[in-house]
């Protein structure tokens, strides 16, 4: 990343979660050395812009919204609205998406250092294939999906040509699960971008954090790997919702919040932070 440039971080924006977005973009601002622009995708705004027109049924037994274009469920408010990135781009440069679920553990200067611009999108390419019935956030069931979860933390390259195919038409009448799978794109133009930046307990491959104590996982795995975990996904779940106090690694977002509310609980939507030091 050229010096100067402005980092451009999109968060997605759900309503139920939003001492998440706040920490989340914390985790960015207090460790970044480099300018970053952050931007909270809110769905009303959004649709208030006339880019945004899905519409969508909340089912009033369980709260389940439900896609009325394809009729499959989906987990939150931005499911789809990460789509119009590179419109909101207007088709040029380099962003980052990523669910409010998270924690950055690193300086984001690397990882924008590290795009590749011959791809369209790096992601992580997780292999999540949900076994039964299994509970996340606010008892939402846990989804299967091609490609599971390689949409939750993307960087996206606006300007390649493939992505001005992504218009905002197609993201508001797609399928969603084809917007998830990247279908517009050919397989060479995915790129990855190491598993440390979109850890999930249980799916990744275990790894020894920096005191040398293994963390747990359910993925088998021959040896535990010495590396440094980037950024956490809290995919079912964070300890934001009361059912979710426990899960892996809740003692880092417990900690990440405890220092958010000490510096005041800023709000970084539309905010542009830069750290030198």
């Amino acid at each position: 990343m050229a010096h100067n440039t402005e980092a451009v971080v999109f968060i997605g924006h759900d309503e139920r979660e939003e001492v998440a977005v706040h920490v989340a973009a914390f985790s960015i601002a207090r460790r970044t050395r480099t300018k970053v622009r952050i931007k909270y995708l809110k769905h009303r705004e959004l649709r208030k812009a006339g880019l945004f027109q899905r519409p969508w049924l909340i089912e009033g037994s369980t709260g389940q919204y439900r896609d009325l274009l394809d009729g499959r469920p989906f987990s939150t408010q931005f499911s789809h609205t990460r789509f119009l990135i590179p419109e909101l781009m207007k088709y040029n440069g380099t962003a980052l998406f990523m669910d409010c679920d998270m924690i950055f553990l690193s300086d984001i200067k690397k990882l924008f250092n590290s795009m590749d611009q011959s791809k369209a999108v790096m992601c992580v390419k997780h292999n999540h294939v949900v076994q039964g019935q299994i509970q996340k956030m606010d008892d939402r069931p846990q989804l299967n999906y091609f490609r599971k979860n390689w949409s939750s933390f993307v960087m996206w390259n606006c300007s390649h040509p493939r992505n001005k195919q992504l218009t905002r038409e197609k993201v508001n009448y797609m399928r969603g699960a084809e917007l998830h799978a990247f279908v517009w794109l050919k397989e060479d133009d995915i790129g990855s971008i190491p598993y440390t930046y979109n850890f999930i307990s249980g799916v990744s491959p275990q790894i020894y954090t920096d005191e040398a104590k293994l963390i747990s996982s359910k993925v088998p795995f021959d040896g535990a790997k010495q590396e440094k975990i980037d950024v956490i996904h809290y995919t079912e779940g964070g300890p934001w919702f009361d059912n979710c106090r426990h899960v892996p690694y809740a003692d880092l977002w417990d900690e990440e919040y405890r220092m958010w509310v000490e510096a005041g609980s800023p709000t970084y939507d539309g905010i542009v932070v830069e750290q030198t030091s």
